[in-house]
């Protein structure tokens, strides 16, 4: 059975649809025995509708306050944002910020993507909303998934084998190994379709072949799931998934896999 020390895809009541505060984030994955624990709150038009008032992303830009070491369990700072168009561009790239949290008004409009990515070790890139892959060609959803991928503070795609969008999907992993970037494997994906298993499972066996790393993340929306991947590990050592390609295995293959792919350095 593989052991997994980190999860690096996790959210906090920040979501609005997850119910834990990042404090019981951090004790479950202690519980847990987890060395890692990254917490990737939803960046995208899933919380606020206002997106240009940055009062609402107050908690993304903060998250400075937090200690590395928290209780013994690294702790790294991220958010899942939504790929929102076939260029691979993500939510907030077109929205322009006015005000600061204080009601000063900014000389120069800032960039909403930009502040939040900023405050941020590493991002996921995934689709929830489909609306903007309808009747998109495979080259042009190929195409989407590595531009996405390209971005410099993107590590991994996010529930790749969840999100129903069809792409070449050696055209994206070539990249990704490229860019010595990920995939995910994800947990929260299974039960929501009978398909998911078996595309997820597609995906890793085709990661193995092709030697590109995957992440293996529960995606929890509450504490009691951090760190529980179960059904992910079944479905790798049915294939004989090579623990190697496994970048959050440990913590310091985790933070050398960021290092590697140019997204962070952490400074110790």
């Amino acid at each position: 059975m593989y052991k997994i020390e980190c999860d690096t895809h996790t959210h906090t009541l920040f979501s609005r649809h997850a119910y834990s505060t990042i404090q019981e984030n951090v004790m479950a994955a202690k519980e847990a025995g987890l060395k890692l624990l990254g917490s990737t709150d939803h960046f995208s038009e899933m919380l606020f509708p206002d997106y240009e008032n940055i009062k609402n992303y107050q908690y993304l830009l903060c998250t400075h306050m937090w200690p590395r070491n928290w209780d013994g369990v690294t702790v790294l700072k991220g958010c899942e944002a939504d790929i929102v168009d076939l260029d691979g561009n993500m939510f907030g790239h077109d929205i322009s910020v006015y005000k600061a949290t204080i009601g000063d008004i900014y000389d120069t409009p800032r960039n909403l993507q930009q502040m939040v990515f900023g405050c941020c070790d590493y991002v996921i890139a995934s689709i929830h909303s489909k609306r903007h892959t309808i009747g998109a060609s495979l080259s042009q959803t190929t195409n989407m998934y590595i531009k996405a991928l390209e971005n410099p503070k993107v590590f991994f795609i996010g529930h790749i084998g969840r999100a129903g969008v069809p792409f070449e999907m050696d055209e994206v992993l070539k990249v990704a190994k490229e860019l010595h970037k990920p995939v995910e494997i994800n947990e929260h994906s299974f039960g929501f379709n009978d398909d998911n298993e078996s595309i997820c499972s597609n995906v890793a066996e085709r990661c193995a072949e092709l030697g590109v790393g995957i992440c293996v993340n529960t995606d929890a929306h509450i504490s009691l799931d951090i760190g529980k991947v179960d059904k992910t590990k079944e479905i790798l050592e049915n294939i004989h998934f090579p623990e190697e390609l496994i970048v959050n295995r440990t913590a310091e293959s985790f933070l050398k896999g960021l290092e590697e792919s140019g997204v962070f350095t952490l400074n110790k």
